[in-house]
């Protein structure tokens, strides 16, 4: 473990040398004690606002105002196409080809989407594959799936736990479980990182090793889309799904985005419920009886979709675009790394994210031994700004965009400081 002033020293390197180190300056940042901007550490659950999202969004309303309907095929950014201006930063983003991904909808409703047509038991393929500490919405989602083809959750559904005494999964334990299930199962389904633990698990190697048994293999990337690299396309799997206000910083009930493979690019021999804006743009407005899907994901678009909401995605999806993911997970593996290096060993402090960096992304999770809903409370009275998960865990997580290793080391003094009372 690093002392205070071991870290203080790296720190003022880093930041120093920091190219990235000007973009923090793209973000807004909510104000604590004197009015000084905190430390925040829960882009895990809300990004901040980019400076642009305000004018990306005005632009709209003053289209509105002064075009009314018109705005769907006048303007600088009419509203017809507009989600457009997110496919192609989306997929950069995720890896994919530009027809492989679509903003819509948010995650669950997304999930379920995606479900219909890759979640398909029949004979003996009946089960799901999952983590145990998926989030909660994952599992209401699988269960009420399952219960939905006349099935038994408690069948179906197979849980992925940790060996007795560990926190998080072996990734081999992954690979023998869905080997074990073999041709029991329907449908591999892994939050790529962990919500509760901050595991990253490896895309590539679960795709392969679910297409060996004959499963479909979908990816929740919640906690990986705009924290992880991502290679969708080439390490194949069959979907993933995700939202875009955590570390995508799409704002509160931001949109979810969508990745369906290539191979399932025309939709055949695949259920899917069907909406108006997933039916082939050059006829769409012919409003004939027949549906008629786009190729590629946006045939899975059901609604047109909200432009607001996506004129603020778009703000941040700018500026993934300008900086890009590899720059940003570099950054990322350092300011973990600090972080790991200054609270791991910490006296009534449990870091329970692996700590291998392939293995986790922007965040760290603490188990807390005495009383983590007050100290999250008093790490707030000082200016720094983390989230907990109920009995006693505490999430820190430096986002790369805007957090800087300063930032780090002052919620590594103030939380030493709450925990050893020095």
């Amino acid at each position: 473990m690093l002392s205070a002033e071991e870290g203080r020293a790296i720190a003022e390197d880093q930041d120093a040398r920091d190219a990235l180190g000007p973009i923090r300056d793209s973000f807004l940042f909510p104000s604590g004690p004197g009015g000084v901007p905190v430390v925040y550490l829960t882009g895990n659950s809300l990004g901040l606002q980019p400076r642009t999202a305000r004018a990306r969004v005005e632009e709209v309303l003053d289209d509105w105002a002064g075009r009314g309907v018109e705005g769907h095929v006048q303007g600088t950014s009419p509203w017809l196409p507009y989600h457009r201006f997110l496919t192609a930063p989306t997929a950069r983003l995720v890896g994919a080809q530009p027809d492989e991904v679509v903003v819509m909808n948010t995650l669950t409703v997304n999930l379920h989407l995606l479900m219909v047509s890759f979640y398909r038991p029949a004979s003996a393929r009946t089960r799901i594959l999952y983590e145990g500490s998926a989030f909660p919405s994952d599992r209401y989602a699988l269960a009420s799936q399952v219960r939905f083809h006349g099935l038994d959750p408690a069948e179906a559904l197979v849980p992925l736990v940790p060996r007795s005494g560990e926190h998080v999964l072996r990734p081999e334990d992954v690979l023998d479980a869905i080997a074990r299930e073999g041709e029991r199962l329907a449908l591999v389904l892994i939050g790529n990182v962990n919500y509760l633990t901050g595991q990253a698990f490896d895309v590539g190697a679960i795709t392969r090793a679910g297409h060996a048994v004959g499963a479909m293999v979908g990816f929740d990337l919640a906690h990986g889309a705009g924290n992880l690299v991502f290679h969708l396309h080439d390490d194949g799997p069959d979907f993933a799904v995700w939202c875009s206000y955590k570390y995508l910083n799409g704002g509160p009930g931001a949109l979810g985005g969508v990745f369906v493979h290539s191979r399932h690019r025309d939709g055949r021999g695949l259920a899917r419920f069907e909406g108006w804006w997933g039916h082939d743009e050059a006829s769409r407005f012919e409003m004939g009886p027949r549906f008629e899907g786009m190729p590629g994901a946006e045939g899975w678009q059901l609604s047109n979709p909200p432009i607001l909401q996506m004129a603020a995605l778009r703000a941040s999806m700018e500026l993934f675009d300008a900086v890009g993911m590899t720059a940003l997970r570099r950054k990322s593996e350092r300011l973990t790394g600090l972080m790991d290096q200054l609270v791991r060993g910490m006296p009534g402090v449990e870091v329970i994210t692996p700590a291998d960096p392939a293995q986790r992304g922007a965040q760290l999770s603490l188990r807390i031994t005495r009383d983590a809903r007050g100290l999250l409370q008093r790490l707030a009275a000082a200016g720094v700004l983390c989230d907990f998960r109920a009995p006693d865990i505490i999430r820190a997580a430096p986002a790369p965009f805007y957090s800087r290793f300063a930032d780090v080391v002052r919620f590594a003094e103030v939380l030493r400081g709450h925990v050893t009372g020095k």
